[in-house]
């Protein structure tokens, strides 16, 4: 498709002139980078087997960068998007730097540590499409503390009510609790992601108080909800229990609005009065790594837009739709164009006429 975006605005160009409802994004998570190997076979990995597979031509990114990137993209000069993160002093950090540098992330709170390795996971999937995800420990995300958060405060001072304070999981939970601090102390959105085995800790201390925002897939969501249930195979069993787990978190905190995704079953938002689905669109799939992170970045942009949640919503519906299209997990050939067709050939109900042209 056509339509590169020309250089200094975003895929998203709103009428002038109008303004962002917020102007700023400052975000803590995983900067780094990852491989992809397809093995032989749909058995199990031994514990001591050797296996045979071959490397994929796929390009992994962590959930940091993807949203940022988007958000970037859509939106162009008028957001600052401000990633607080640590990269290795190696050739992997030095190739994120120059991809943020280029998509026009401000890299003021991204440091290089010379004495760790930049973020890296090995995703290894059998033919029938599952998998696992390996990653490394000790890399420089999980030097960054609550110190390396506090450095953007007078950044939140200067946007105090314009800004997005975004915490995504790959660093510790302590910076990302900061960030959220710092981001309700200067009145900011704040949004936020956890992984499916930080929810256990999540819910005992009590830490979607701090959060406006959640932005997690359907096993998550029950996991965040405290519900063990099992996720039916086939996508039509999955409405009940994502209304079941949003019911459940709205009871629990009834200022907590939600993004919840469950792939082929499309996703649901709540606003804090009615629970709204989209359903998933259908595009030709390279893979389906980085869209619940589109997703997210869609919202994002879309509420930074002025946007209502449900209409933002059917945005980030919309970009994790052409994001698959990628077999890399940022597709940096997303242009408006793209998602204008994307949203006219499936009848998409969000008017981009009033936001992208």
């Amino acid at each position: 498709m056509n339509g590169a975006v020309p250089a200094g605005e975003g895929i998203l160009r709103l009428p002038q002139p109008a303004s962002l409802r917020y102007e700023a994004l400052i975000g803590t998570g995983g900067i780094g980078t990852g491989t992809f190997f397809l093995l032989e076979g749909d058995h199990t990995l031994g514990r001591e087997e050797s296996r045979g597979g071959r490397f994929l031509d796929r390009r992994d990114y962590c959930k940091l960068h993807i949203v940022c990137h988007y958000v970037r993209a859509l939106l162009g000069p008028r957001l600052r998007v401000l990633p607080i993160g640590r990269l290795g002093r190696d050739e992997a950090g030095r190739e994120l730097a120059r991809e943020m540098q280029e998509a026009g992330l401000d890299q003021s709170y991204v440091r290089e540590l010379p004495d760790r390795p930049t973020l890296s996971s090995f995703c290894f999937l059998y033919p029938d499409g599952t998998g696992g995800n390996l990653t490394t420990a000790d890399s420089a995300c999980a030097a960054v503390d609550r110190a390396a958060v506090e450095e953007a405060a007078p950044d939140f001072a200067f946007w105090r009510g314009r800004g997005i304070a975004l915490a995504e999981p790959e660093v510790p939970l302590e910076a990302r609790l900061r960030l959220l601090e710092l981001g309700a102390g200067h009145g900011f959105l704040r949004a936020a992601s956890f992984t499916l085995g930080e929810m256990g800790e999540v819910r005992e201390r009590g830490l979607l108080a701090q959060v406006d925002l959640l932005g997690v897939n359907l096993e998550e969501a029950l996991a965040a909800a405290g519900l063990r249930r099992p996720l039916p195979a086939a996508p039509s069993g999955r409405a009940e229990l994502a209304a079941e787990a949003v019911a459940a978190l709205a009871g629990e905190h009834a200022a907590l609005r939600l993004s919840v995704t469950a792939g082929a079953a499309g996703s649901w938002s709540w606003d804090g009065a009615a629970l709204h689905h989209c359903p998933a669109l259908r595009v030709r799939v390279a893979s389906t790594g980085g869209a619940g992170d589109a997703h997210f970045a869609g919202i994002l942009a879309g509420l930074a837009a002025g946007l209502p949640l449900p209409s933002a919503q059917e945005l980030g519906n919309l970009l994790a739709a052409a994001s698959v299209t990628s077999p890399h997990t940022i597709h940096k050939g997303i242009s408006r164009d793209m998602l204008r067709e994307l949203a006219e050939d499936a009848g998409c109900g969000l008017d981009l006429k009033a936001i992208c042209c």
